[in-house]
Order: C-alpha cells, then structure tokens, then sequence
C-alpha cells in the first residue's frame, strides 16, 4: 500500500521542509527537517508519521546538535605514535581509503581473509548490510554486530515456535498488555504512546520488569534479574494446570502440548518464587491477568535477550502467546504482510554465496555451535582469536559505528584485543575510546546527510524514506565509504555508482525507484488476521512448536529449560558472602547505547551515570543521595552517583549502561573505563547455548562510598 506525503514543500523564498526520518535509533520517527540554504536549521515530528505522530524523545530534538557539533569528525585521521595517545594527522579521503585497502589486502594475502573481522554497530539500517556484502565480497566469513544480546534471540526464537515475528494489536485495542524487560517511555517512545492510548481505551497493563515502571501499572512484578525464564515457567504452570488455555487453539494449531504439561509441572508456582523472589500468590495472580482477559499481548525487550536464557525465555514467551490463543486476533499479536522490499539479509542482497561452505565453517565462533540459523560471530570470539589465536590469528579489524571499549563484554580483554590488532579501522561520526585506538579513522555522514530506506523491526509493518537534505563536506556516507574502498580492492563490480542505485535495487519488487519513494515516504504492510486458518504457520509441522522437534534435531532444548546463571546466590554461594548484592543495568532517554554523551541538551538533562539503591540498602552501607559509590564484581570495579529508591529490591542495585566522558583527555580514552557496566561483566562461558548471548545481568556485585 502506497501513502503520499508530498516529500518537500516550500516555506518563503529560501526555507523548505523536507519529510523524512530520524536515523539516531531504528524505531523510524518521521521528522521534518527545515532547511535555509543547505543549512538545516529545525527538526521537528512529522505529524502525518504512522508511528510517531508528530512526538519526538529527546535524541530526536538533539538531531541538530549531533549535526553542527563542533567536534564532530569532519576529516579522515591518520594515527601518529602510540596507540591511544591522541596525535592524528588529517589526511585525504584518497590517502586514508589506500591505508585501509592496503592493510585488509596484506591480511588477506599472508594470512587469509579469515584473518579480517568486519564489526557492525548501532546503525541496524542498511549501512549494517552494505558492510555484510563487503565483507562477503572480500571473502572474510567474519561479521559481528549485537545480534546475540539484541532483538534476534527474540526473533529467532519466533520463527522456531511459529514461523514469525508477532507485533502487538496494540490499536485494536487488547484487554491485557504486559510490558516484558523493557523501558518503553525512555527507549521506544513511540510504541510506549500507542500502549497509554489502548490502557486510555480500557486496557489492563501488567509491568515485568526489576525497576518500578515510571508509570501507573495495575500489576508490577519485579523478578530477580536473569530469572525471567523460571517466571515464564511458572506462568505456563499455572495457566495449563488451572484450565486458562486455550483448548480448541492448542488442540487445533499445536504440536507437543502434552510433553509441555509434564515439562511445566517442575516449574510450581512455590519453586519458581524461590528461583525469581516472586512470590507465589503474585505468580498465579500474573498467569490469570493474562491468560484470563483476551485479547492480550506482550510487549518484550532487551533485556529477555541478555543471558545464558535469552533464546528459551523468548521460546517461553512465545508458547505463552500460543497456548492463550492471543496469536492472530484482533487485539492480540499478529503476523504483518510487509512491504515487498528485497530482504536485506538475503543472499541476493548479502553476496553470502561469495564465500564458499568450507570457509563459512571457519567462522570464529563455529566451535561453539550455535543455531544453525545464526550466522554472527560473538565478540568474545572476536576477543579470543586476537588475544590469543583462538582458533587462529585475527590481524585487522574494521569497525563501523560500533564502539566495542564500551559494548563488548569484560570490556578490558577487549580493549587488550584492540591493542593487539596489526591495523584498526573505525568509521564514525565523533571520536570515541575505540576510535582513539585507530589507526584510521573515518568520518561519517549523519542521518540528515544521505538516503536510506528505513524498516523499522518491531513496531509496524512499514517502510519509510530518509532523505539527504545536507552534507558536510568531508562526511561520506557509510555505504559511499564501502563502495570507494571496494574499487581500491579490486571489489567495485558489487556496489553500485550511487546509493540511490543501490536504494533502487532494493526497492524494485515495489515497482519504484527511491526517487519516487521520497515522494511517497511511507510503504505500509497489512495486519493478516488468523492468517494460518489459510495458510498454516511456517514451521517443519505447519503448526505452532511448543515442542520442537526441529530443535531437538540440532541438538537443543526442545522445551524451554531454566538453567541458573553463574554468579548468583543460588549457582554460586560462596561468592555470594563476599559480593552480597545482584547488579543490572538500564538505558536512559537521553542516550542510544553509548552515543550523545557529547551532546549538550543530553547531558545536560542526565549529567552523570546514575547507580539506582534501595534506601534500606544504602542506609546499612551509610550511602546517601548523591554520593559516588563503587560497584564491584569479581572483575573490577567501577564508579557512578546514587541515587535511592523504593522502586527496586533491597537485594539489587542498577547501574547506568554506556557512560564514558567525551570532555576527559584522549590520553585517558576519555575515562572509558571508569563508569563503564561492562568492566563488571563476564566475557567467559557459560553464554547462551542457542545464541551465545554473554550474561550482562543478574550478577553478584558489591558496593561501597569512593
């Protein structure tokens, strides 16, 4: 379906007002961008946007900050002396491409192109996928971005129990919404609106989550962070041995119910409270809200994705859905007909038969043996191969608006790794600590400054234009990077002229160029209402999976099964004496991962990383409000303000993820290590089995007064 939005119109002489979309995060919020000149000189909603409407969060209004700032990269830097002391030496374009290009070339000829890792980051746009084909046109089977703690252990654990991502009804309105481990208002601002307009329509909303939401909800659950799967369980037990499912769905559209009743029968109400601190009545009132009041649906977030459970505690999610009957219906979560885009992660698009089986094998973290359908490397792979050669010698890395100082588990091996490397790359907008550590370092085009084509991945079935309506005139865009580096590398064949070629590569299935989608702006799918009654569901039985077979053949849990965490008080006791407390941590409004710590309107509404306390807890250790404490686990310890609250357990503190400080000396890497989350977690197994998720949350930790 086709929706016009007359992409420019003119305001004076001068002034025009672009529709487009915001490029800070993935959720797609359409914008218009007003500009004098070539110069833009507003940013603000578009109201006409089918997902925002007209409302933008704080990084939205920051969109002119990020790009006038004054220390925004706006010239290729080539490293003078030592790694990390901060002396660069501006070079050209042409210079800098031939360093690079010269660099992977001799990797790849002495060593192998295994030897090249490519690291994507925070785009989640076709800039990740423009260096997938890349790295599949130079032959380097080593591609590595967030997948495993990030939104695919959600998804992949879909497509395994029902063929598909479900997107919640949440316009219909549902009678029940429960809100999963995620912070909608501060991270999916827009998804956040539609939920407050279904509960101002009646609907029940049920929070999930160790952190007491911002907002009214009628029942809050705060398991201990990492337990969510045992809470699952217990749901699951309630539900099936209380009659709460549904029986003419299960029985019609589901396979291995009878083996999910027995498997749920360990998992009591009773031994989940002790598992998740839950308390048992609490557990049975849950199972009932939800399975009691259809249609219902669950909006879920990251945090299900980071741990030794992520895929299974998705899987139980998912079976949750499925034994309600809420999969389908009005109201509850259904199946979207999206725009007929080419998939970006198709091999037509992705150039993944450019590498041949045996080479594929030769991915890093092959050994670990993953799901078949993941076909990421994991950082600590990543880690591991430089440090130590593990399964062999990683020499160069290039890294694209990623910045693994700060989102790479155990962060200091990591930033040991990068120290190791022969030759780093890093293209990025503003400096960063794993910039500093470059020995090129590339400057990138803001979102305002190319085309694209934005796929939001969890909210609606749309497709939406980003428009180029400026450029500063040393930027390129991540795509233009690629395509110039790839003709000095003999690949020029594989990426087109121009990105908008590119963009009408990918458009053509809808019969339009880009050209005439900036014009349009807006590509809506279509809900398909029980569409299984026509079709079936796309698994191995044409059923839902609560057992899955196909799971089993690979090897796998083919029912949900909790596993405790390491370094908890129920795996780990004796640890527990000496670090008393569980650590997790959270995302913040002003800030996307660890981005916008430089941008003044940000910091100036959240200064500094925040350690959230229970006052009980902060009054035994004589903490008060405002004091810098240390939190510390087996791995060292780091520093952030507290702040004391009765909207979380005595036994857990949370910590703000992603800090390092843009105004400290290059010298010190801009103090990447001294509020950093992840100097405290784990880089070693256990990870996820499925995923190879690494456990960032749920940890023993102490804290004490700096």
């Amino acid at each position: 379906m086709l929706k016009s939005n007359n992409s420019i119109r003119r305001v004076g002489k001068l002034v025009r007002i672009a529709k487009s979309t915001c490029g800070i995060c993935q959720i797609g919020c359409g914008i218009l961008a007003h500009v004098d000149n070539g110069r833009v000189i507003k940013v603000e909603g578009d109201p006409d946007s089918p997902l925002n409407k007209g409302e933008l969060c704080p990084k939205g209004l920051a969109s002119l900050e990020y790009l006038y700032h004054p220390n925004r990269l706006q010239h290729p830097l080539k490293r003078l002396g030592e790694r990390g002391e901060g002396k660069w030496l501006p070079v050209s374009w042409d210079e800098a491409l031939d360093t690079v290009a010269n660099e992977l070339a001799k990797a790849r000829d002495k060593y192998g192109a295994e030897s090249v890792v490519f690291i994507r980051g925070a785009a989640k746009g076709p800039q990740d996928e423009y260096l997938t084909r890349f790295a599949n046109a130079f032959g380097s089977p080593n591609i590595a971005g967030m997948a495993h703690i990030c939104f695919v252990p959600r998804r992949n654990a879909s497509i395994i129990t029902y063929g598909f991502y479900a997107i919640p009804d949440f316009d219909y309105p549902p009678a029940t919404i429960i809100v999963w481990g995620k912070n909608l208002p501060e991270t999916l601002h827009h998804v956040y609106q539609r939920v407050a307009r279904a509960v101002g329509h009646g609907a029940k909303l049920m929070v999930i989550d160790p952190k007491k939401p911002g907002y009214r909800a009628d029942l809050w659950l705060k398991p201990r962070p990492s337990s969510d799967l045992a809470l699952a369980l217990g749901m699951l037990n309630v539900i099936i041995n209380e009659s709460l499912y549904d029986k003419a769905f299960v029985e019609q559209w589901t396979v291995g119910f009878d083996e999910l009743k027995a498997h749920v029968q360990d998992y009591t109400p009773e031994t989940v409270a002790d598992i998740t601190w839950v308390p048992a009545e609490m557990i049975k009132q849950a199972a009932k809200f939800y399975a009691a009041n259809k249609p219902a649906c669950i909006q879920w977030g990251n945090a299900i994705d980071q741990g030794v459970n992520s895929f299974q505690t998705a899987r139980a999610i998912c079976i949750l859905r499925a034994i309600t009957g809420n999969l389908g219906i009005p109201g509850g979560e259904l199946q979207w007909s999206p725009p007929s885009l080419l998939e970006l992660g198709s091999p037509a698009f992705s150039l993944r038969e450019k590498i041949p089986p045996e080479v594929r094998q030769r991915r890093i973290t092959t050994s670990d043996e993953l799901l078949p359908i993941a076909f990421h490397i994991l950082p600590q792979g990543i880690v591991n191969a430089i440090r130590y050669e593990d399964p062999y010698p990683v020499r160069v890395a290039y890294v694209q608006g990623c910045n693994p100082l700060l989102t790479y588990s155990n962060a200091r091996e990591a930033y040991q790794a990068l120290l190791n490397l022969d030759f780093l790359a890093v293209a990025d907008m503003f400096m960063t600590p794993t910039a500093a550590l470059a020995d090129i370092v590339l400057p990138v085009a803001s979102y305002l400054e190319f085309d694209s084509i934005v796929v939001p991945p969890y909210s609606l079935a749309v497709a939406l234009a980003q428009q180029k309506v400026t450029r500063l005139a040393e930027c390129h865009s991540d795509y233009e990077v690629l395509r110039d580096l790839a003709r000095k590398l003999g690949l020029g064949e594989y990426f087109w002229d121009t990105e908008e070629e590119c963009l009408d590569y990918i458009l053509a299935p809808c019969g339009i160029t880009f050209d005439e989608f900036r014009k349009i702006g807006v590509l809506s799918g279509s809900k398909q209402y029980r569409s299984y009654e026509s079709q079936g569901f796309a698994t191995p039985s044409g059923k839902i999976e609560l057992y899955s077979s196909q799971l089993k053949e690979w090897g796998f849990d083919p029912l949900p099964t909790y596993r405790e965490p390491p370094e908890t008080p129920h795996s780990d006791p004796e640890l527990a004496k000496e670090y008393p407390l569980i650590f997790t941590s959270w995302k913040s409004a002003p800030y996307r991962h660890s981005g916008g710590r430089q941008i003044a309107s940000l910091r100036g509404s959240h200064p500094e990383p925040i350690v959230t306390i229970h006052p009980e807890t902060a009054d035994k250790l004589g903490i008060k409000e405002g004091d810098w404490v240390y939190i510390e686990t087996k791995r060292g310890r780091i520093k952030q303000k507290a702040t004391l609250s009765t909207g979380i357990d005595p036994r857990v503190v949370g910590a703000d993820y992603g800090w390092w400080f843009p105004e400290k000396e290059v010298s010190d890497l801009y103090g990447w290590a001294e509020s950093n989350v992840n100097i405290l977690t784990n880089d070693k197994p256990p990870f996820n089995r499925e995923m190879g998720s690494s456990n960032l949350r749920g940890i023993l930790c102490k804290i004490y007064k700096v």
